[in-house]
């Protein structure tokens, strides 16, 4: 009877969770379609390259999805459970809460595999892949891109200012760059000319810069000021070995791991790295997490169970991940350490999940006031 009933909530579970991640994944991806589409008709990428950067894009996505659509699944199961009587039929025949949970926490336990898989292989993979696309399409017609009195940072890590520019012979007048692929050693250059070339590489760009100045800042306030009668500044394509100039998004958990060991690495860099690497794991640790929280939330529901679990899905959802944001953003300001803030959201809703299982174990529900309740001590209060 158990293997029956087991089965019956997986499948449900597995249904809902892969319509749910469809739905999830759809909508955050709409956010990107712009860029995109813009991609595809000003600088007339082809379909399939833009279906491949949508591939790429795809783990930064799941790996916020996944535990969106699961806490959707178990919620709509447990509420179509409560509002057909099914649970009062199971408590009937002797099985209690404790006996229903085995199937959500397996489900949960392959949710939050592939979660980790997407945050630890997936999202390294996709932002290098994304990078070097973008980098290449851009690289073939960059000329084309830049224009005047317009702050141009199509290439990551660098903004390129210039008062002129002649579209015809690539030449640019009153040039202003302000480079961060080090971060550890950022440039600002300004130069009265330039020139815009391709690179040894096919796929790099190389501007030329004429009568200009170089002011770098180092570790210890360290300054230096260089002036110049011709600069080549070479912009290589993304994906190579060298951490340096990768994005903390880009690297793999040993990558930065290295680098938030590494004593050159600046402080604030560090703490980027260390809030990036620690969201990889808490992230996907939210369905576990999720798995606790639904299904006493699922029960409450005695009416609607669709309207209710969509609801209550979209305001647990907007309250973790608005209270990982805050935190997440601490973090990178070195206001928190990274392994708490990151970790935080999981343990509150952790342990508000186990009370409130506890109490629907027990055939209790947390009773919030009412509407009228909370208008009555309105009124009262002076």
């Amino acid at each position: 009877m158990k293997r029956t009933l087991y089965l019956s909530i997986i499948r449900e579970i597995t249904s809902l969770f892969l319509l749910g991640l469809g739905i999830f994944t759809l909508v955050l991806l709409m956010g990107r379609m712009i860029k995109l589409t813009e991609m595809v008709i000003s600088r007339g990428v082809a379909l399939a390259d833009m279906g491949r950067m949508i591939i790429c894009l795809m783990p930064s996505f799941l790996v916020y999805t996944i535990p969106m659509a699961f806490l959707l699944a178990v919620l709509l199961t447990f509420g179509r459970l409560s509002a057909d009587s099914e649970i009062t039929v199971m408590k009937a025949c002797g099985i209690s809460l404790v006996q229903i949970m085995p199937p959500v926490l397996l489900c949960a336990l392959v949710a939050a595999t592939l979660g980790l898989y997407a945050g630890v292989v997936g999202v390294p993979w996709g932002n290098r892949a994304f990078a070097a696309m973008s980098f290449d399409m851009l690289s073939q017609n960059v000329s084309s891109t830049i224009r005047e009195k317009v702050f141009w940072d199509d290439i990551p890590g660098i903004v390129l200012y210039t008062d002129h520019y002649d579209e015809e012979r690539h030449t640019l007048s009153g040039v202003v760059i302000n480079d961060e692929r080090n971060a550890s050693r950022p440039l600002t250059i300004f130069a009265s000319s330039g020139l815009v070339a391709g690179g040894a590489n096919p796929r790099d760009v190389r501007l030329i810069l004429r009568s200009g100045s170089i002011h770098a800042q180092g570790r210890g306030g360290e300054y230096r000021l260089i002036h110049f009668a011709e600069y080549v500044m070479n912009i290589a394509a993304p994906g190579g070995t060298d951490t340096v100039t990768r994005a903390p998004r880009e690297m793999t958990v040993t990558e930065l791991h290295r680098s938030i060991a590494s004593p050159s690495t600046q402080p604030k860099l560090r703490k980027k790295m260390a809030t990036e690497m620690h969201s990889r794991f808490a992230l996907p640790f939210a369905s576990l997490v999720f798995a606790v929280l639904a299904v006493p939330l699922g029960l409450q529901n005695r009416r609607s169970a669709r309207s209710f679990g969509f609801a209550i899905s979209i305001g647990v959802l907007l309250a973790y991940y608005i209270l990982l944001s805050l935190l997440g953003t601490m973090a990178e300001k070195g206001s928190f350490p990274a392994p708490l803030a990151l970790w935080i959201p999981n343990m509150v809703f952790l342990v508000l999940g186990w009370v409130l299982l506890r109490l629907a174990s027990q055939e209790r529900s947390l009773t919030l006031p009412s509407v009228e309740k909370l208008r009555g001590l309105l009124r009262r209060s002076p």
